[in-house]
């Protein structure tokens, strides 16, 4: 088991966060008998998945909506495959997005470059 400082230092977030997933009904943590926060392995798992949906920009809404199916049990597996492949849809949109975007950059990049040489090689005036 772990205390509330110990699981935030081995996710790198702060027991703020923790306590805000805790409110936001995202997490259920036990409480031991001085009423101190206690996580387990299943808690530690549950949270990386949890990061990862933030980090994937799920809103939060979404992500407690997410919980809310798990903590109804097997019966809420259709939603919660729908709901996941919503945000797998909205995770190809992003990676098409960043990949036309970083694709715009090595463009600008390259000119740049190019720019550069050419006024080695010839030297004219900088343009605006």
């Amino acid at each position: 088991m772990y205390h509330i400082s110990e699981i935030a230092k081995l996710l790198g977030i702060t027991p703020h966060t923790l306590r805000y997933y805790e409110k936001e009904k995202i997490i259920f943590p036990v409480r031991n008998e001085n009423g101190e926060r206690m996580y387990d392995e299943m808690d530690l798992t549950w949270l990386k998945f949890v990061m990862k949906l933030k980090q994937t920009q799920m809103p939060i809404a979404k992500i407690r909506e997410y919980a809310e199916l798990v903590k109804q049990g097997e019966n809420t597996t259709e939603a919660r495959i729908n709901l996941l492949e919503e945000h797998r849809s909205s995770i190809q949109n992003q990676i098409k997005n960043l990949l036309s975007t970083e694709k715009m950059l090595d463009n600008k990049i390259i000119g740049y470059k190019d720019y550069i040489k050419t006024q080695k090689a010839f030297p004219t005036n900088i343009p605006n």
